[in-house]
């Protein structure tokens, strides 16, 4: 077994506060490249959490969460 990356909660908590990906990109200065990155549960740095968790006004779990793949 293998730990994957899923940023499930991160579309989630954006689902609960209204946030939609345009405002993360245009209004809190997240890069296009980096909401792809994402959305393929793709790596971003710790830099790039800590934006997201201030623009979303939460925590870590709240973006990101680690899951066991049975490959």
């Amino acid at each position: 077994m293998r730990n994957m990356i899923s940023y499930e909660p991160l579309w989630e908590t954006m689902r609960q506060k209204g946030i939609s990906t345009y405002a993360m990109i245009n209004k809190y200065g997240i890069p296009a490249s980096t909401i792809h990155s994402l959305r393929h549960n793709g790596n971003i740095n710790m830099l790039t959490l800590e934006k997201l968790c201030s623009a979303l006004e939460c925590t870590p779990d709240c973006v990101v969460k680690f899951e066991k793949d049975d490959m």
